[in-house]
């Protein structure tokens, strides 16, 4: 195995280790799942974004087999496992495919986590849906719940990955 590919392997567990972690630091829980973090995406977007989509996606799957594995769980419906931790970790790999500027950054960015939003949707409105209230379309529901918590993850993944990216690209090309 190559130099470069032995870093890229190691770099791909601490990303994941890291975003474990972070994923610990919460700064609000929702009644019925999910939560808003302290910017637990940002090393698997950094990772995609250094190493590309495939690498990316790759990593980001792992990860969400892991926080699924390790994590606290409110269902174990087949279709909570795919939507809410393979897919919808795993998209975040996608920022991987966008190019590495500022542009790049924001928009590969933002379409993961609007992506990963409609991966939870999905699985809100057909493994939750009992969750909605009396008359309220599960699919509303389902957008809205988690939308009160994917918005704010976002924006603060979003904006930590532009304000540190640099740096930290930086300091990896000096080692």
């Amino acid at each position: 195995m190559n130099h470069n590919k032995t870093r890229m392997i190691a770099e791909g567990g601490m990303a994941i280790a890291i975003a474990f972690v972070l994923n610990f630091i919460v700064l609000f829980h929702m009644p019925q799942g999910g939560s808003v973090k302290a910017a637990s995406m940002v090393p698997l977007m950094f990772y995609a974004y250094r190493w590309g989509g495939k690498s990316g996606l790759t990593v980001s799957i792992v990860y969400g087999i892991v926080d699924f594995l390790l994590g606290f769980k409110y269902t174990i419906h087949y279709l909570s496992i795919l939507l809410d931790y393979i897919v919808g970790y795993g998209i975040i790999g996608i920022c991987g495919y966008f190019k590495d500027t500022t542009i790049g950054l924001f928009s590969g960015s933002l379409l993961a986590m609007v992506l990963r939003w409609c991966s939870t949707v999905v699985s809100g409105a057909v493994v939750f849906a009992s969750y909605a209230p009396e008359g309220q379309n599960p699919w509303i529901y389902s957008m809205i719940y988690n939308a009160s918590y994917m918005i704010p993850n976002a924006i603060i993944n979003i904006a930590v990955l532009m304000i540190v990216y640099k740096a930290l690209k930086k300091g990896i090309k000096s080692v």
